[in-house]
């Protein structure tokens, strides 16, 4: 063996760089050796290299082989799909040394594949990028199940070019790119992807490589879809389990809701208690309510979800009597929905009986207030034995009120109007005998209307409870009623006959009202000035002097002043000043100081026409009062 095929053997034994290789033949050269000698050591130099580069093969495919058992082995102790999505790709990259790496999950039902994880990707068009059946590489390689590499994607005919492929790829820059198929069996589930942003020659080894890597990656994904199966079956399994035990538990509940509802009505509990234990049951607060029953209205009598309430409609014989609401539990199972329905029912029962109670009391009242307008002389114990029943004060101060809904004239037909007054009428005095029976007084249906006698409170007066319950009937209804109120009564019992006078002074100031434009208001006569005093049985001409010219008299009686005869004359006078001044032979400054004094003391509208009207039949009446005095 020649001294250069020594120095071969040793190149290859140190793995020196191919440059290296060079060397002996060009030391021969330079030594002058000859062209036989030259031609042989060239041919020893070549097969030298070809030496070397199996080798260097051989060890490339040991390292890849190696990586690859250690990759399928890391991927074999993953247990989260994304996670073993992402070491996938990432092990993908590393392999190939690519600066790109991804991998598509195939669509069964969209009939596509869809980018599922990058690896060195910036563009987000790219990583949204939907590739249908044969569309692209990607998409043949889903579709065929071959792999399918190009070292130039752009100017490849072979793969069906669509704009939104082309865009996604150019936006993300690649060049070169290998496809292999993640295969299970005969099925394809998705593709595994290695790109260069240049153009590059992947080599046979590279793409057998990929495939195989691909293939234990199938394998890795089947195992952990199938572990996240699992996982979603024990799941499942447990919330079956606590749906169980959650369903006894209602039931349970269910049970002690229908004993404790059964218990409140055999011992005559009320729609709050009824409410209080079905919030108890529930867990969230449950409150009765004579409006909002809403769709729960047109659902049959199921209970129906309001937002982030549940409504169950109380009613009976097709009439809505309100609803139960339940606030604070948002999702209720069909168990808890049934007792809230089953609680609606049993206060739609309560509410019915209590009705009947209060309909039979109202009639009670309605009777009594009957007998004392139209038979003062029924025997008065016997009155107030009714009365005390209903616990009626019959000592308190009492006023007797005429009501009435007055609707504008409308173009109905007489039928229809008629029907219309009648249910007026009827939900006027149910609306009355309710206010009544709350203040421990009386109502009737009568002339059209409603007559209701109620006691005074303290500090309160005719016209303050005539406003009052003008304000609370109307707001009851929903529409204007018109409430006329008489001077009190005193012992009515002692003295029955007071109430009919009464009631006769109350429609008076109720017409009187509805003559003046003022109806859905409610009045007494003092508030109707000297039209009060003409309507008022008992003539309170003192009431309406004090009233109208009180603090004037006051002030006269106070000071020594001489302002009631200023008025006289100034309207004796015409209202002028100087006529005035004349008759009271005083300067006209004085007449306009006097003046000014009267305007404090009775208001700045004391000149207007019904303020002077008013106040001039005062002077006369006081006038009057004054030389009877005398």
């Amino acid at each position: 063996m020649s001294h250069e095929h020594v120095s071969y053997l040793e190149l290859l034994a140190r793995g020196a760089a191919t440059e290296a290789y060079d060397r002996p033949v060009l030391l021969a050269r330079a030594s002058g050796a000859g062209p036989e000698a030259l031609a042989d050591l060239e041919e020893a130099k070549q097969l030298a290299l070809r030496v070397r580069a199996e080798l260097e093969g051989r060890r490339r495919r040991e390292a890849e082989l190696s990586a690859l058992f250690a990759t399928a082995h890391d991927l074999a102790g993953l247990r989260d799909l994304d996670a073993v999505l992402r070491a996938i790709v990432q092990r993908a990259r590393s392999l190939l040394g690519t600066e790109v790496a991804y991998l598509s999950l195939n669509d069964p039902t969209a009939g596509d594949t869809y980018m599922r994880v990058t690896e060195g990707s910036v563009s987000a068009r790219f990583q949204q990028l939907r590739l249908g059946m044969g569309e692209g590489l990607g998409g043949l390689v889903a579709q065929t199940a071959r792999p399918y590499v190009t070292d130039d994607y752009f100017h490849d005919a072979r793969f069906q070019h669509t704009r939104t492929i082309d865009t996604a790829v150019r936006d993300e820059g690649l060049v070169a790119i290998l496809g292999v198929p993640l295969s299970l069996g005969s099925q394809v589930i998705g593709v595994l992807f290695a790109a260069d942003r240049r153009a590059r020659v992947f080599e046979r080894e590279q793409v057998a490589l990929l495939g195989s890597f691909a293939a234990h990656a199938a394998v890795a994904i089947d195992t952990a879809n199938l572990l996240a199966e699992t996982r979603s079956a024990l799941a499942e399994l447990e919330r079956a389990n606590d749906i169980i035990r959650e369903h006894s538990g209602v039931i349970e509940r269910a049970s002690e809701v229908h004993d404790r509802l059964s218990e409140l009505v055999l011992h005559g509990g009320g729609v709050h208690d009824v409410a209080h234990a079905v919030s108890e049951v529930l867990g969230g607060t449950v409150a009765f309510t004579e409006e909002g029953a809403g769709s729960a209205r047109r659902a049959g009598g199921h209970a129906v979800r309001e937002g982030d309430d549940w409504v169950a409609a109380v009613s009976a014989g097709g009439e809505t009597l309100g609803a139960l609401v339940l606030h604070g539990q948002p999702d209720l199972d069909p168990v808890d929905q049934r007792t809230l329905e089953r609680a609606a029912l049993v206060t739609s029962l309560l509410l019915l009986a209590r009705r009947s109670a209060g309909e039979a009391e109202q009639r009670v009242r309605g009777e009594l207030l009957d007998d004392l307008l139209d038979a003062p002389d029924r025997d008065r114990r016997l009155l107030r034995e009714r009365a005390a029943r209903l616990r009626t004060d019959s000592e308190a101060p009492h006023v007797v009120l005429a009501a009435r809904i007055d609707r504008a004239p409308g173009g109905a037909a007489d039928s229809d109007a008629g029907r219309r007054e009648s249910a007026d009428r009827q939900r006027l005095w149910s609306a009355a005998s309710h206010l009544a029976a709350t203040r421990h007084g009386l109502a009737s249906a009568r002339d059209g209307g409603t007559v209701l006698l109620l006691p005074l409170g303290p500090g309160e007066s005719a016209a303050d409870l005539a406003r009052q319950t003008a304000r609370t009937l109307g707001g009851t209804l929903r529409e204007p009623v018109t409430v006329g109120a008489s001077a009190p009564v005193r012992t009515f019992l002692d003295r029955p006959d007071q109430v009919a006078v009464a009631y006769g002074e109350a429609r008076r100031c109720l017409d009187a009202l509805v003559l003046l434009h003022r109806s859905g208001q409610g009045a007494a006569a003092e508030d109707l000035g000297f039209l009060g005093l003409l309507l008022a049985d008992g003539r309170d001409i003192d009431g309406f002097v004090g009233r109208t010219i009180g603090q004037v008299v006051d002030y006269d009686r106070r000071r020594g002043t001489e302002l009631v005869r200023t008025l006289d004359a100034y309207f004796a006078g015409g209202m002028s000043p100087a006529r005035t001044k004349d008759a009271l032979h005083v300067h006209v400054n004085t007449v306009a100081q006097r003046l000014e004094r009267v305007g404090r003391l009775l208001g700045p509208d004391w000149q207007s026409p019904a303020r002077a009207l008013e106040i001039q039949l005062a002077l006369r009446l006081h006038a009057m009062s004054a030389a009877v005095a005398r």
